[in-house]
């Protein structure tokens, strides 16, 4: 009873990691320390640049990789001493292409489902395959698909034995605008079936489109777990860019407290502000730049989006 109710408390999140380290030659920490929760049919999209240590974590869950130290359990199980459980639950989409060049489509499905132990569904598979527009392509062999369409067949792979939790690594890099909207509502409807989503991407859009939660991973560490719209909201920064009639050389004085920038060379004044910052003060602004005596031309406004604050995070931690 004990055991059933500690995994009854992982399942809560359904994937959950604990002080997970990873070094390589006993020398480079690839991860060290990450803790992660994740919820069961959440989205979370894990940034980071390149060697930041995504690739090695996808591995040490899917049990590619040994980690040194730590703990991964998936859907209540531990995936060093229960693996064949927690391997049934996962899917992955590797960023490598790797398939039989030979085989066709349907057969490589049929294939991957009886590794996992489960008897053949063809109305199932033509249900993945029309999901991912690739029935008409079932018969052909994967040498004969372009590379756009055997990052489809990577995809329905991993489905083929029906997992609760996915990860995509970098799954639309380098396909065609027509996958990458096609990957976003799958990814949109399996989460609605409950399935568990960790998502890599550098497309920054793509995890602003369709994430509940961000992590942000550098040097093998998390930087960052937070809900996107909160995220958002907390570091989002907007830009008052105020036109003006004739050029300056600097701000004038009554405005030192708006702290503004020169730009477009005299010709604009910019005022940096938070999502918190009150309609008020930008009303103050623009009568103070009256009461100063510049005649404004146009007023425009920036914001900044999830790009810029994961760029301005990870620049922030290299000064």
């Amino acid at each position: 009873m004990v055991e059933n109710g500690h995994r009854k408390n992982l399942i809560r999140s359904f994937l959950k990691i604990s002080n997970l380290h990873k070094t390589f030659n006993k020398s480079f920490a690839a991860l060290s320390g990450v803790d992660l929760h994740v919820e069961k049919g959440e989205i979370l999209a894990l940034l980071g640049p390149n060697g930041a240590g995504k690739t090695t974590l996808i591995a040490s869950i899917c049990g590619l990789l040994r980690p040194t130290s730590g703990h991964i359990h998936v859907g209540g199980y531990d995936v060093k001493t229960q693996y064949r459980e927690a391997r049934k639950l996962i899917g992955l989409v590797p960023q490598e292409i790797s398939l039989d060049q030979f085989e066709s489509v349907i057969n490589t499905l049929r294939f991957s489902r009886g590794l996992f132990g489960l008897p053949p569904d063809d109305m199932f598979l033509k249900q993945i395959l029309k999901q991912l527009s690739l029935w008409e392509k079932r018969q052909s062999r994967i040498k004969e698909l372009s590379g756009g369409m055997r990052r489809r067949v990577m995809i329905a792979k991993a489905l083929v034995h029906q997992p609760r939790i996915l990860f995509l690594d970098e799954p639309t890099a380098g396909v065609d605008v027509e996958l990458r909207q096609d990957m976003w509502e799958l990814i949109r409807h399996l989460k609605e079936d409950g399935v568990t989503i960790i998502l890599t991407t550098h497309y920054i859009a793509e995890a602003e489109a369709i994430a509940d939660r961000i992590a942000v991973i550098n040097k093998g560490k998390i930087m960052l777990i937070e809900d996107k719209a909160a995220l958002l909201q907390r570091m989002a920064r907007k830009t008052l860019i105020v036109d003006l009639e004739s050029p300056v050389r600097q701000p004038p004085k009554l405005l030192a407290r708006y702290r503004l920038n020169l730009a477009k060379g005299g010709h604009a004044l910019e005022y940096d502000y938070g999502s918190y910052t009150a309609s008020t003060t930008i009303a103050a602004l623009l009568t103070d730049l009256t009461k100063a005596g510049l005649k404004i031309r146009d007023v425009e406004t920036k914001q900044s989006n999830l790009e810029n604050i994961i760029v301005n995070l990870l620049q922030n931690e290299i000064s």
